[in-house]
């Protein structure tokens, strides 16, 4: 996936967050509505008892870099 100008599309952890920017980060990567992955994450954290989505998320969390505003 490249952008308008040839550079790489990169992941970031958004700036519309909730907790961490995350779920909003990999949603603005896909250009889908945050909501739908936050519930995804959340419906697949609850089928998978929860603490590997936890684990996860903190991984992502520390990973994903801070997307720059401006």
């Amino acid at each position: 996936m490249e952008t308008m100008n040839n550079e790489p599309k990169r992941l970031y952890r958004s700036s519309n967050r909730m907790l961490a920017g995350v779920c909003a980060g990999i949603a603005e990567y896909f250009n889908i509505d945050p909501t739908l992955v936050r519930a995804g994450y959340a419906v697949v954290s609850v089928l998978c008892a929860g603490f590997p989505g936890l684990i996860l998320y903190l991984i992502l969390m520390i990973v994903m870099p801070q997307q720059n505003v401006g």
